[in-house]
Order: C-alpha cells, then structure tokens, then sequence
C-alpha cells in the first residue's frame, strides 16, 4: 500500500513549512504557499500527509523487494507475470495511500486541527465497564454469525486483565470462523473512565491461512511507538460525535461517528429498540463502511458491511 517519492521530491515536501513561513514573513504568499503555511500549523492535516508520505515509500519499498525476487525466476514467462503483478500491485498500493488520505482529511475537519495526545491518568479508569452501550461483563460470550452461517464471530468477556499503558484493562478474546475453521484470534483491551466512556488500549491479532500465522498486522498497544488508546463508546453518545477507536498510524486507525440513536434492529438473538446507530471508517481501507448498532443494556447486536452488504448478526449471549 505504498511508494516512494523521489528524493528531491521529499525534500522540498520537508522544506514547504520552512518555506512557507519565510515566505509569510516576507508578506508576499501565493495561493498554494498560503495553504502549505495554515497546513503547517494544523497537526492533524500534517499528520495526513506524513503518513502519505511512509504509505507512498513502503509502496515502493515492497515493489522493489518484490521485484527482486522476480529476477530470480528462471521461467522468462513466469517471470514477466511476476512483474506485471508487482506492477498491478504497486498500483493498488498507491490508489489506497491516496485513499487514506482523503479520508485522515475528512476526519481531520471533524476532529480539528490539534495534536491527538489524550491524557491517561489511570487513577481515572476502572475494569467495570458498564456503559449501556457497550457493557463488558467478566464471563460473557457474545456470538455472532452472517445469514449464510459462512462466518462466526466470538466475542468472549474474560476474567483476566491487563496493564496496558499504566491503566488495568479487561481482556477480551475475539475469535473468528470461516467455515468453522478459525481465521483470526485477538486479544482486545478496554477499561472505563470515571465519565463513563469506554476506551481501547490495544489488540494482540493474527490472521490464519491453513492453520498458520500470515500477519499479526493490526497489533499495538498504547504507551508502546507512541500508539495511543483511542475511545471505543462514548459515555453520552450524541448524533454528530465524531472521535478516534485507535491511534496507531498505518497500522490501526478506526473513526466512529454517531448517526442516529432511535433504530430498531431485528436478529436471531432478539428485536431491540432506541439502539445507537454508528458508522465507521478506516484510512487503511479507504473503500470499506461499516454501520454498527448497539442494543442499550447489550451492547453490539449487528454490524452491517454497507459494501458487501453482509451482516454479522448477534445469535446467542452466554453467561458462566
């Protein structure tokens, strides 16, 4: 998902801020300058382009490497299609970083121009998360599955914690199914401010091919390369709220935002109303959209994938 600009092109990116306020200085801005200097003084903007910048290189970075293995196959047939497909690859890479900027973009005129650096004070946060919407009892197991009974999602409340970043965290260990045989297995981590807003510390994933590991992408954990915990359900949803999941650039970043609080959401395990509607974006994956729904006294009880149209819908709630 990346590529790499030139090294002279880096350089006048690094120089524009420079630039831009000698410029200022000297009172004589063009329109392009005068936008490269209030970018400089907006975090979040400049963070979207920083992060442009690492998706465009490691682009590059893998085409590169991939070619190098292509070079390596004897078969000249076989290795021409080797090339093409780096090359299609590369080209799919560079179509999702300019993807993800568009959409860091658009939820940096929703979160504003500062720095996202919360202050976590762990005398601030409890392992009783019992926020209507999104309460995690110790013992309880949540199953999901789509219509066609293809995916099975688990979503198991432990009785275990963990410190993460200095603040005592509930485990919970979410297992997914494909055809019953398990495709990924994480550890997510949340704990509860005094305000009542639930927050997330991290996850330990890993994706499964065959029975193998093929990628723990997708891990952090806050306190750890400057990842941060981002808030997972606020403790007075309002349409509009608009706020971080995570905060683990290019590697995990999920945007809630809270469209509606009166739908009505029909699934096997039940029918429930007043349940908050929230839609979800991802720069990782510019073209995906998921709704979310969450029962009051429940929790999550659909998720709707508005690109596929699958729905994982809540069947059983167990209890030890």
């Amino acid at each position: 998902m990346k590529t790499r600009t030139t090294s002279v092109g880096l350089k006048k990116l690094l120089a524009a801020p420079a630039f831009a306020i000698a410029t200022l200085s000297a009172g004589n801005l063009s329109a392009q300058e005068k936008k490269a200097a209030t970018e400089s003084t907006n975090i979040c903007q400049q963070t979207a382009a920083d992060v442009l910048v690492s998706c465009k290189a490691a682009a590059q970075s893998d085409y590169q490497a991939t070619l190098g293995k292509c070079i390596n196959i004897t078969d000249p047939a076989a290795r021409k299609s080797c090339e093409k497909e780096a090359a299609a690859d590369l080209a799919d890479a560079l179509d999702t970083c300019k993807g993800g900027l568009e959409v860091r973009r658009e939820s940096s005129r929703e979160l504003g121009p500062e720095r996202y650096d919360p202050v976590i004070d762990p005398n601030n946060f409890t392992t009783t998360i019992d926020n209507p919407y999104f309460p995690l009892f110790p013992g309880t197991t949540f199953t999901y599955l789509t219509p066609n009974g293809a995916s099975k999602d688990v979503f198991a409340v432990t009785h275990d914690t963990r410190v993460i970043n200095g603040v005592t965290c509930v485990q919970v260990h979410d297992s997914v199914f494909t055809n019953e045989i398990l495709t990924e297995d994480t550890l997510d981590f949340f704990a509860q401010d005094k305000e009542g807003n639930v927050w997330y510390f991290g996850e330990n994933t890993a994706e499964f091919v065959k029975g193998l590991i093929a990628t723990i992408e997708g891990s952090f954990l806050a306190g750890v390369n400057n990842d941060k915990a981002g808030i997972i359900m606020k403790a007075q949803p309002a349409i509009g709220n608009f706020y971080r999941q995570e905060f683990s650039l290019g590697n995990a970043e999920d945007f809630a935002q809270t469209i509606g609080l009166d739908s009505r959401v029909v699934v096997p395990y039940g029918t429930f109303s007043n349940c908050l509607k929230s839609q979800e974006t991802t720069p990782l994956e510019p073209d995906a959209l998921e709704d979310k729904y969450y029962a009051p006294g429940v929790g999550n009880v659909l998720t709707v994938d508005l690109v596929t149209g699958e729905r994982d819908e809540l069947v059983s709630i167990t209890t030890e």
